[in-house]
C-alpha cells in the first residue's frame, strides 16, 4: 500500500505519507483554475497516542505566490491516532496555475500533554499537460 504514497516526512515517531491526483473533470485551465486531491495518512508508530489538533499548509503556485492556510483539525476532526494506528483523509486544492506545491504541519498533543509539530512533506501539483 506504501507505493501509492509518493512522499513521507517522519517528526517524534508520527510519519505523513502523501498522495495527489490531477483532477480534470473539476479543472477549466481555459479559465485558470486547475484542481487536485491529495491523500494524507498519519502513522502513528511512537509510543504513545497523539491528537491531530491544528493544521498548517502553506500552498505555492506555478507563479511563486505563496498562500498560508491555518485551522483546526482536518476534515472536520482532530483524531485521535494510537500506537500503531493511522488516519487516512482526502482533501482538494485548487490553483489559478497548472504548476504548484504544498507543505505544511500538523500541530499534535502527546497523551504525555507534549504539544509538538509534525512536517507535512513537499508535493507537487502539476497537471498532466505541463508534466515532462
Amino acid at each position: 500500500m506504501k507505493a501509492l504514497f509518493t512522499e513521507e516526512a517522519r517528526t517524534r515517531g508520527v510519519v505523513v505519507r502523501t498522495s495527489v491526483s490531477y483532477l480534470p473533470e473539476q479543472s477549466e485551465p481555459d479559465r485558470g483554475r486547475w484542481f487536485w486531491a491529495y491523500h494524507i495518512r498519519i502513522e502513528n508508530e511512537a509510543e504513545m497516542a497523539v491528537q491531530l489538533l491544528t493544521r498548517h499548509w502553506i500552498i505555492t503556485d506555478g507563479r511563486g505566490a505563496r498562500h498560508s492556510v491555518e485551522g483546526e483539525g482536518v476534515v472536520g476532526e482532530q483524531p485521535m491516532i494510537a500506537p500503531g494506528g493511522s488516519f487516512d483523509y482526502v482533501s482538494g486544492c485548487h490553483l489559478a496555475t497548472p504548476t504548484g506545491s504544498m507543505q505544511g504541519s500538523y500541530h499534535m498533543l502527546g497523551e504525555d500533554g507534549s504539544g509538538f509539530d509534525v512536517t507535512i512533506p513537499k508535493f507537487g501539483l502539476i497537471a498532466p499537460a505541463v508534466a515532462g
